[in-house]
């Protein structure tokens, strides 16, 4: 008998102390005017990707802030461009103030990274601010240029060679094009070239970008 009434006793104890925390959570309710108070998990918001991979090379590179990577882009060997097109200053037609392009270089086998970046940095401006594919002229073509930087780099822990050039076109504020070249982590005789073109004045990308990229550039395989 004595074991039944502890029994009831307890179970009328948990009841009560049931009753009064549905009453606290109903007069919280009410308190806030009826409100759902329940506590969700906050969704995991996807991270902007900041990487972007060339599997054709073996590379990766950094996608610094204020532009994306552009696997998607039409445009062959586009990797990453700054955000938004304006219009182009001499022709019809949408430009972009910031591209990177990474491609393997054509003909080149055996000679070294300076050779090719040489070779390859007039063909990149060309490319950038002289005849688009096209035959426009989206600068009004190319009017002077100079060689602001040139040396020895290393990247993705092999020795490169980088060469830079400002352009100066009819149109516009012209622009910077460099042409990095460096060997190539797979296999292939051919090195990497990866060009810049960034557009001159106020709205173009700032030029530590380049080195920014540059510097971080990883074979593919290794993080």
């Amino acid at each position: 008998g004595r074991a039944r009434a502890v029994a009831l006793i307890s179970a009328a104890a948990v009841l009560a102390t049931a009753i009064v925390s549905g009453a606290t959570v109903l007069r919280t309710d009410e308190a806030n005017g009826g409100a759902d108070t329940t506590v969700h998990a906050a969704p995991s918001a996807a991270a902007p990707p900041s990487l972007v991979v060339d599997q054709l090379n073996g590379i990766t590179l950094p996608v610094p802030a204020g532009w994306t990577g552009s696997s998607y882009l039409a445009q062959d060997d586009v990797v990453m461009t700054t955000d938004g097109t304006y219009a182009c200053p001499a022709d019809t037609g949408r430009c972009r103030h910031g591209q990177v392009i990474s491609r393997t270089a054509g003909s080149a086998d055996g000679a070294s990274p300076r050779t090719v970046a040489e070779r390859d940095v007039p063909d990149a401006a060309e490319a950038a601010y002289g005849h688009d594919p096209g035959g426009g002229r989206p600068f009004g073509g190319i009017r002077s240029h100079r060689v602001v930087k040139a040396g020895r780099v290393a990247v993705a822990g092999r020795d490169g060679y980088l060469v830079r050039w400002r352009v100066r076109t009819a149109d516009g504020p012209g622009g910077y094009v460099q042409s990095l070249a460096f060997p190539s982590d797979t296999g292939i005789p051919a090195p990497v070239v990866v060009r810049f073109v960034f557009d001159a004045g106020p709205d173009g990308p700032p030029l530590s970008d380049m080195d920014a990229i540059t510097k971080g550039i990883r074979p593919a395989d290794r993080p």
